[in-house]
């Protein structure tokens, strides 16, 4: 017998999750450049949005979240019925692990998929299964190796993070035919909005009834600050989602931002066509002073040193210079360093740091 709590099986194994790093002790004008967020901010429309939200601090949201998902669906072409809102999509992936996994199931993941998934899938008593990726690229044929009759989720981000690549339209509805009947395929797609003409799954979500999307507004939309996100599937996968979600979830300013910021997709083209001349400014940048990258689909390049003292010794000298990136060791990169796609003037800063440091080895 215990003579003290203990907690649910699972949750000691969860390493807690570190967000990108924003400071650096002595140093000042810093660019930060490790956690994808959008350098120029939200738009226009979402501020003001968010300032007349001031003056009905007083009360409470309203439960159905109608204005936001209405608002996503008709940018999107959606059936509003079947959009759930949570704090970031982080907390529709939460919803989906607590609803349909538990002790003695699976969860399936990619190599280099995102860490958080660990955290969700151990909170709820679950086991991680990884299926190996190859040269930083979903492999689907891995994927349902990994499976089993005890898969009950199985995790896709597309564009991935932190490899910043993509697998095409065929191989995931491959992926979602194949995994066992018993499973649900989860499209993260937190970078759908940077690949232009992408749905992020919607067609094969409407086709079937295993496959959820999740979406966000914290990338291109630039509101990272105020964790909103959304998840679109299935009616009745819906309908089980929200029986376990808090009724006041998101708050009326998060609510009344999100849909100025969704219903402003001038905003969201701007943003996506600086972001796509920037990144393959970057990239060539790097690639000429013998730092490669895979194609980047993201806001994102994943920068592939000759091996791990490198990427840390390169890390230190941005850091010097006031530049902060991402070491994505704990994702199985430690040659590689994530670097965020900034405006013109932190993509040449960085790109000139890089060049430097390449120069003095």
């Amino acid at each position: 017998m215990n003579d003290r709590p203990v907690p649910q099986p699972g949750i000691l194994e969860i390493e807690l999750y570190h967000g990108g790093q924003s400071h650096i002790a002595g140093v000042s004008n810093v660019v930060k450049l490790s956690s994808n967020e959008n350098p120029f901010g939200p738009s226009e429309k979402s501020r003001e949005a968010f300032a007349r939200a001031v003056h009905q601090l007083h009360r409470y949201p309203n439960t159905d979240h109608a204005g936001l998902r209405t608002a996503i669906a008709e940018v999107h072409g959606l059936d509003p019925d079947c959009i759930i809102c949570g704090a970031g999509s982080d907390e529709v992936l939460t919803f989906l692990c607590q609803a349909y996994a538990g002790p003695g199931d699976e969860i399936v993941r990619t190599e280099h998929g995102f860490s958080l998934y660990d955290v969700l899938i151990h909170a709820v008593g679950a086991t991680p299964v990884v299926a190996p990726e190859r040269e930083r690229v979903v492999d689907v044929d891995a994927i349902l190796a990994a499976c089993s009759d005890k898969t009950k989720i199985v995790f896709l981000t597309n564009p991935g993070n932190p490899s910043a690549t993509m697998i095409g339209g065929g191989e995931v509805a491959r992926l979602a035919e194949n995994i066992p009947k018993q499973a649900l395929l989860v499209l993260d797609g937190a970078y759908a909005e940077f690949v232009e003409g992408f749905d992020g799954g919607k067609a094969l979500v409407e086709a079937r009834r295993n496959v959820v999307m999740t979406r966000t507004f914290s990338k291109i939309y630039g509101l990272g600050g105020l964790r909103i996100g959304w998840g679109y599937g299935p009616r009745e996968v819906i309908d089980v989602l929200n029986r376990i979600r808090a009724p006041f979830n998101l708050s009326s300013a998060q609510l009344e931002t999100a849909e100025a910021a969704m219903r402003d997709q001038e905003w969201v083209s701007r943003c996506r066509q600086e972001n796509s001349r920037l990144r393959a400014w970057l990239a060539e940048a790097l690639a000429e002073v013998g730092v490669p990258s895979d194609t980047s689909t993201t806001n994102f390049i994943l920068a592939r040193f000759a091996d791990a003292a490198e990427a840390d010794a390169c890390d230190a000298h941005l850091k010097r210079e006031g530049l902060i990136v991402r070491k994505v060791a704990g994702y199985g990169l430690p040659n590689c360093l994530r670097i965020t796609v900034g405006d013109e003037a932190s993509c040449r800063r960085v790109a000139h740091a890089i060049a430097q440091f390449k120069g003095q080895r």
